[in-house]
C-alpha cells in the first residue's frame, strides 16, 4: 500500500486572549477535554513532556475501548504565537498515519484567531485526509464550546 497525503487548514475565532487560548491548546490535559472528535469518544493522557523535542502520549477512541495510541512530538513552541508538532496515530502494533500540525494564534479584537494547518500522511488508505479533517472540525467545535464556558 502506498502512502497517501493531504493537507487542510481551519480557522476559528475565540473569545479568549492569546495567552488563555495558548494554554487550552498546549496543556495536555486541557487537550483531552476538547480534542476527542465525537460523542462517546475519549482522549486520555498517558505521558506529557511539553518542551521542544518532548513526547506526549494519549489513548483515544471509543470510551469503552480506546483502540488508538497517539504520540505527539513537539518541534516548535513559541507561545502564545505558534507551535508545530507531529501526531502519529498507532493502532495495534503499527502506525496508521502521521500528521504535521501547525498552530498560529493572532490577537483579534477581544479574543484570538486560530489557524490550524494539518499535513496528513496516511499509511492505511486515501480516506484518512477527510477523516482527520472531520476530527479536527469536531475538536474545534468542542473548543469553541469550552471557550464560551470559560468566558461566561
Amino acid at each position: 500500500m502506498t502512502t497517501d497525503t493531504g493537507h487542510f487548514e481551519l480557522t476559528r475565532t475565540f473569545p479568549l486572549t492569546p495567552d488563555r487560548l495558548w494554554h487550552v491548546l498546549t496543556d495536555a490535559e486541557m487537550r483531552g477535554t476538547w480534542n476527542a472528535p465525537g460523542e462517546g469518544m475519549v482522549m486520555t493522557l498517558q505521558t506529557s513532556d511539553f518542551r521542544v523535542g518532548g513526547l506526549e502520549t494519549h489513548h483515544s477512541g471509543p470510551a469503552d475501548a480506546p483502540e488508538f495510541t497517539v504520540d505527539t512530538r513537539w518541534y516548535r513552541i513559541d507561545g502564545p504565537h505558534d507551535a508545530a508538532f507531529t501526531e502519529t496515530v498507532n493502532m495495534g502494533e503499527g502506525a496508521i498515519a502521521t500528521t504535521l500540525v501547525t498552530y498560529r494564534i493572532t490577537p483579534e479584537s477581544a479574543g484570538s484567531k486560530l489557524n490550524v494547518a494539518v499535513a496528513v500522511s496516511s499509511f492505511a488508505g486515501p480516506d484518512a485526509d477527510g477523516e482527520f479533517k472531520a476530527g479536527w472540525e469536531a475538536g474545534l467545535a468542542n473548543l469553541e464550546a469550552l471557550a464560551a464556558k470559560m468566558v461566561a
